[in-house]
């Protein structure tokens, strides 16, 4: 029987899925009416941005909620171009400094810690993503931080229990990852910043 963590990541494989595939038609129909000379009318360009941020928060997603095989591994470049999608028009900007190809796993892990670090920036900001000999590094900076709410302690204290609320979801999902991969994380918040960490195994070379 497969168990409740693959049974989410299964869901969230097969919603991203089901998704795709009317946000390309829709793509697609709007292209043809930018062919047909409507490029000009706001609302066609609105539809346009709409589609194309909601097949970036997708795409984003699909690696993040889905499920992550042991043997598929994404490179650098497409892990940016998810990354630069993913914060198009957006308050938030993510530095990608781990260079390589990378398990699929390991990239869930680090988007999920993303999705976690997001909301404590509600003012936007940056996130400096590394990995060195100490692991993942994940250090974000902004006008303001917010860990008031966050449920963090799920990350970093293996007594911690929390009843999440759909916006938490991550850190729940991220929990879990940690449990059956490297062991949880270390956060080390200071004025204005805020740096969560924890091992991994090192990537192969680009």
């Amino acid at each position: 029987m497969t168990d409740q963590t693959d049974l989410a990541a299964l869901l969230g494989s097969r919603l991203c899925h089901d998704l795709i595939s009317p946000l390309g038609a829709i793509g697609n129909g709007v292209e043809l009416l930018m062919l047909d000379g409507a490029a000009d009318r706001p609302e066609v360009a609105l539809i346009a941005q709409s589609v194309a941020s909601a097949n970036a928060r997708i795409r984003f997603l699909r690696v993040a909620f889905g499920v992550a095989s042991t043997d598929q591994r994404l490179g650098s470049p497409e892990i940016t171009g998810l990354l630069t999608d993913w914060t198009a028009g957006g308050r938030l900007s993510v530095d990608w400094r781990a260079a390589g190809d990378h398990a699929r796993a390991d990239v869930q892990r680090a988007f999920l810690a993303l999705m976690c670090l997001e909301p404590a920036l509600p003012l936007g900001g940056s996130i400096v993503v590394t990995l060195g000999g100490e692991g993942w590094a994940f250090a974000a900076t902004g006008r303001r931080l917010r860990l008031e709410g966050l449920p963090f302690d799920l990350l970093t204290d293996p007594a911690a229990r929390h009843d999440l609320t759909p916006p938490q979801v991550q850190f729940g999902l991220l929990r879990e990852a940690l449990l059956r991969g490297p062991g949880l994380a270390r956060l080390e918040p200071s004025d204005g910043a805020l740096t969560l960490g924890y091992g991994a195994r090192a990537p192969v070379a680009a």
